[in-house]
């Protein structure tokens, strides 16, 4: 794949809590994109044993972000820490991001409501009982950032 290649930038960087749409959503709009000449960049994209800290290079080469948030996204530290990276990009106007809300209301984001909520402060609480720090404040903004753009829904069919 392209994608995988140390040669070929990505295009366009996919963010997603793999626990809701690893073996769906995710690799689906990966290969479309894939097939319609977009190089697109998922982790699995990685070499086995490269350093996940090379998902930094990956979004700060990439000419859009797509953001696709879900349920369980504020369960992920890693999810987190790359959206943050993905608004200091938007910030430096290096990166263009679309946010997806995956089966989720904007609202539920934007007001961090239920679990959505929940499951962000006990991340933040949980990894850092001890040592109280501004990350949570750096999450917060950046789920705010994309909570007010434009977006794409995705719901549950009904």
């Amino acid at each position: 794949m392209a994608s995988s290649s140390r040669n070929v930038k990505p295009q366009v960087f996919i963010n997603f809590r793999g626990a809701d749409l690893r073996r769906n959503f995710a690799p689906y709009l990966h290969d479309v994109l894939h097939r319609n000449g977009i190089n697109a960049f998922i982790d699995n994209d990685l070499q086995v044993g490269e350093n996940l800290t090379n998902l930094f290079e990956k979004i700060e080469e990439s000419t859009v972000a797509v953001a696709i948030l879900s349920s369980k996204y504020t369960e992920s530290d890693w999810c987190l820490k790359e959206l943050v990276k993905i608004k200091e990009c938007v910030d430096r106007r290096t990166l263009w991001v679309i946010p997806v809300f995956y089966k989720l209301k904007t609202s539920t984001v934007k007001d961090l409501e239920g679990s959505f909520g929940f499951q962000l402060w006990e991340l933040w609480r949980k990894e850092n009982h001890c040592n109280r720090d501004d990350r949570i404040l750096k999450w917060d903004a950046a789920l705010q950032d994309v909570s007010g753009r434009k977006a794409l829904r995705f719901l549950e069919d009904r």
